[in-house]
């Protein structure tokens, strides 16, 4: 039963593929022929390489060159493809709704005229390429009448290519054929993109006919002409990409235009970009008398030099400034070439002060991205160097300045010797000297420093300018003056303003704050065995166990708000006058070491508090002096200050009267 039942399957599904196979396969055929039969145009429409309309107010004369569609008539220009394309696909998809012989018609007494096709509205004439496509001889041009728009409402009538029948088509072909010029054409300048242009040539006619030529190598741009320097990235993509934006406004009419008036018999401007394996030149003449909607532009006469047609566009008035002062406006202001490379070292020397190095400990992490940095001192007379911990923010801040420090002014490509000197480069005020790397390495083996030396030079012809000189080139350029104070050759402007921080294990064990003169005890506590701090101050008030505290925690990690000086002196210069310190804390802490623990004592000075956020302090042992953050100066003040302080008074009723001279031994100001 169960065999019978496959058969029967399989004979169904056999007789079901043959219909299909037999009735289904000649229906497609017929829908097929069916929807040939309604085109008008057959194959050669879709291998158009010429096409000519006729009936508009000019003739208009299209050509394909290579993937791209060229106006030939009335001038020769590119076409915009999305134009022409729409008119290719309206002749390719072209379907008649009905048909009439030209026998029918005489027979119904009706003759071309009647549709307006003895005198086509339009004519469009087309020539299609090789059947072969393999570059042979084109077919024979193929013309297609549009007739009258009559009677036929949203239709038009066609005279097929033959002639032999009218058609009754869809009127959205005429309605893609019949263009202005404007909308025909292409409007861009260049063809070439921005992101292809490889070199960039502007020649001004003013200056001599002074020609700049700007290369693009890898991410960099540079002059060639008329001078070799580092071109601007910023001010020369800015300028093609504005070029590369332009568009033809107006074609005057030939017999309107003449040479003289529209200044290109001698340009203005010749701008040529150079792409991939093609260039273009855009000749610019004289300014037209028309005046465009914005004020920042202006209308020029202009034309391709490999093209005759002339025509107006609009340019912004920035960019024709740009061009005409291409050496100047599009070379690169900054004055130090980092890009791609780090500052591993920074040296400062200036007249009669010590040279200050700065050394970078981690190699290879980007100029702004922080890392460590260390502080080398050469004393005089002294053997060998002396570190220090460097302010990673102070040598960014550095860094920075050095890196953004631009040109005001290109004062002299080729200085003469008495130019240097009345600029101040026989004794530069600064040589800072940068040691860099490259930032990313091309190989894994060993990587050569090299140096940049620059010079900052003050003039000595007044006014105060600062100018700029690398060693080995000629260039000088004139800098903001301010660099000077921010290239301080001051170690202690650039030391780590964290001083100290106890190691993990380190505890403090006992604090002595005295006052200097007559040894008063001000606070003294030190802790006993097992005993901790929290039981050590549970019999103070809140004020001075928060203070206490405060202190701790300060100490622990103590850092300066800024720091005086690197040398640490027995007395304390304040408002020109020597006198001792005030205060003197003495600091035990305790680090366990092996099976035991060793003690050390550490010593700072304090100076009486000089204003609400000012006070002194000094380290015999650290070897500075420096102001204090705020935390440490409120502990501070609690503990010294404190008991003496009566708090805020009471409101006073009474007339405002000459405030009284201070009494002897009153408080400095709070903060």
């Amino acid at each position: 039963m169960r065999t019978k039942v496959t058969l029967v399957l399989i004979f169904l599904n056999v007789a079901l593929f043959f219909f299909i196979f037999q009735f289904e396969w000649k229906w497609r055929q017929e829908l097929r022929a069916k929807d040939t039969r309604l085109r008008v145009l057959d194959a050669r429409a879709s291998n158009i390489q010429k096409l000519e309309i006729a009936g508009l107010a000019e003739p208009i004369q299209l050509e394909r060159q290579g993937d791209d569609w060229m106006v030939m008539a009335p001038f020769k220009w590119p076409a915009d493809p999305n134009v022409v394309k729409r008119i290719l696909n309206e002749l390719i998809f072209l379907e008649r709704e009905a048909s009439f012989t030209l026998p029918e018609l005489e027979k119904a007494g009706v003759t071309l005229a009647d549709y307006g096709l003895d005198k086509p509205a339009l004519t469009l004439t087309f020539t299609p390429g090789s059947p072969t496509g393999t570059g042979g001889p084109s077919l024979p041009p193929v013309v297609l009448r549009i007739g009258a728009e009559k009677a036929a409402g949203n239709r038009l009538y066609l005279l097929s290519p033959d002639g032999e029948r009218v058609l009754i088509v869809k009127r959205a072909l005429v309605d893609s054929l019949r263009l202005k010029l404007d909308e025909l054409r292409d409007p861009t300048l260049f063809k070439i993109q921005g992101f292809e242009v490889r070199s960039f040539t502007v020649q001004a006619a003013a200056a001599n006919n002074l020609r700049v030529r700007v290369r693009h190598e890898g991410s960099r741009w540079s002059l060639e002409t008329p001078i070799l320097a580092r071109a601007g990235r910023i001010p020369t993509e800015l300028a093609i990409n504005n070029l590369t934006s332009l568009e033809a406004a107006q074609f005057p009419a030939p017999a309107s235009i003449d040479a003289t008036r529209t200044g290109l018999a001698s340009p203005s401007l010749r701008i040529t970009l150079e792409g991939n394996n093609r260039h273009e030149t855009l000749l610019v003449g004289a300014r037209t008398a028309e005046q465009p909607a914005s004020g920042d532009e202006s209308v020029y006469y202009a034309r391709l030099e490999d093209r005759d047609a002339v025509f107006t566009t609009s340019i912004p008035n920035a960019l024709v400034d740009t061009l005409r002062n291409a050496q100047e406006k599009l070379r690169e202001r900054l004055v130090l070439d980092l890009d791609g490379r780090v500052v591993s070292g920074i040296t400062l020397r200036a007249a009669d002060q010590k040279e200050l190095t700065l050394q970078r400990l981690e190699i290879g992490t980007a100029p702004g991205e922080g890392g460590a940095w260390q502080i080398v001192r050469r004393d005089p007379g002294a053997t060998g160097t002396q570190t220090l911990p460097a302010d990673p923010t102070a040598v960014n801040r550095l860094l920075q300045h050095l890196t953004l420090l631009s040109a005001e002014e290109f004062r002299s490509d080729a200085p003469s010797a008495a130019d240097l000197e009345n600029w101040g480069f026989n004794l530069p005020e600064r040589r800072i000297t940068l040691t860099v790397v490259p930032l990313a390495p091309a190989t894994r083996g060993p990587v050569t420093p090299t140096q940049l030396v620059l010079d900052l030079g003050l003039s000595s012809e007044g006014g105060g300018a600062v100018y700029a000189k690398l060693l080995n080139q000629e260039f000088v350029y004139r800098v903001r003056s301010s660099i000077l104070s921010e290239t301080p050759v001051v170690d202690r402007v650039f030391r780590d303003k964290r001083l100290r921080e106890l190691p993990t294990g380190a505890q403090i064990t006992g604090l002595s704050l005295v006052r200097t003169a007559n040894g008063s005890v001000i606070y003294a506590r030190a802790l006993g065995e097992n005993e901790t701090w929290k039981s050590a101050l549970a019999g103070e008030s809140p004020s001075r166990q928060a203070a206490i505290e405060r202190l701790l925690a300060q100490l622990r990690t103590l850092r300066a708000q800024s720091i005086d000086a690197t040398t640490f002196p027995t007395t304390l210069t304040l408002d020109g006058v020597d006198q001792p310190w005030t205060y003197r804390l003495e600091i035990s802490v305790a680090l366990v070491a092996g099976a035991g623990t060793q003690t050390t004592t550490s010593t700072l000075f304090l100076s009486e508090r000089t204003g609400g956020g000012t006070q002194i302090i000094g380290s015999p042992d650290l070897d500075v002096v420096f102001h204090a953050e705020q935390a440490l100066l409120d502990a501070f003040w609690t503990l010294i200050y404190g008991p003496r302080d009566e708090g805020p008074p009471a409101p006073d009723t009474a007339p405002v009267t000459a405030p009284a001279a201070p009494a002897a031994g009153a408080l400095p100001p709070k903060p």
